[in-house]
């Protein structure tokens, strides 16, 4: 298996993951409010880590692929300025 795309695997599981966990935990706050007129405590700032750890995710995958993109194009443009190619 390709390291990026086990990468790019891994980073959307976890995506997903933390997503169906934000939305099980917004149900179960929305019924527990319904049944006893009280919330959660502390849903907002729990689905604010969830979705800033989303965010990080998503830059850290979109940053290793632009780090590999520059790496290719790097050593393409060096084989082809000394005719290696």
């Amino acid at each position: 298996m390709q390291p990026d795309l086990a990468l790019r695997a891994l980073s959307y599981g976890l995506i997903v993951f933390l997503g169906i966990t934000l939305l099980a935990l917004s149900l179960i706050s929305i019924r527990k409010e319904n049944h006893q007129g009280q919330p959660v405590k502390g849903m907002i700032w729990f689905s604010v880590a969830i979705i800033g750890s989303c965010a990080v995710i998503v830059l850290l995958a979109g940053y290793a692929q632009t780090a590999r993109s520059v790496v290719r194009v790097t050593h393409r443009v060096e084989a082809v300025s000394f005719g290696l190619e």
